[in-house]
């Protein structure tokens, strides 16, 4: 299965293997840099480490399915993130490409990306954002 043909991620299947993570409030690092095994280590700023985002390829967690999504779409420093209701993140330019793939969502969930409105639904399939 190539990376540019995955869909129908078991939604369910990744949010089960998301119960081994620790308590963490906004995000957590399922990815780490080899010998690194701080799951904070990675979230936030990139400027303020010293790694860039393709060394972080390590799986942190012993979640076999998810893992393997991960490895199968070539991502890295992959994170998990929870956003509180009525909240967002500021405008923002990444670095490089994001691959997203909703977990929990509702239709009041959206992207704006060069003025243009996107919502992902949590329907199995994994997007790619460009901001």
């Amino acid at each position: 299965m190539s990376a540019d043909r995955l869909t129908d991620i078991d939604i369910e299947r990744i949010l089960l293997e998301l119960e081994v993570l620790p308590e963490y409030e906004d995000q957590i690092s399922l990815q780490g840099v080899e010998g690194q095994k701080d799951d904070l280590y990675g979230t936030g700023f990139l400027h303020l480490i010293e790694h860039t985002e393709q060394d972080f390829t390590v799986p942190l967690f012993d979640m076999p399915y998810t893992n393997s999504i991960m490895e199968q779409l070539g991502m890295t420093r992959t994170r998990v993130m929870r956003m509180p209701e009525k909240s967002c993140y500021s405008y923002h330019k990444d670095q490089t490409k994001r691959i997203h793939i909703p977990l929990v969502t509702n239709d009041k969930c959206l992207f704006i990306i060069d003025d243009i409105v996107y919502r992902y639904p949590a329907d199995g399939n994994y997007y790619v954002a460009d901001t």
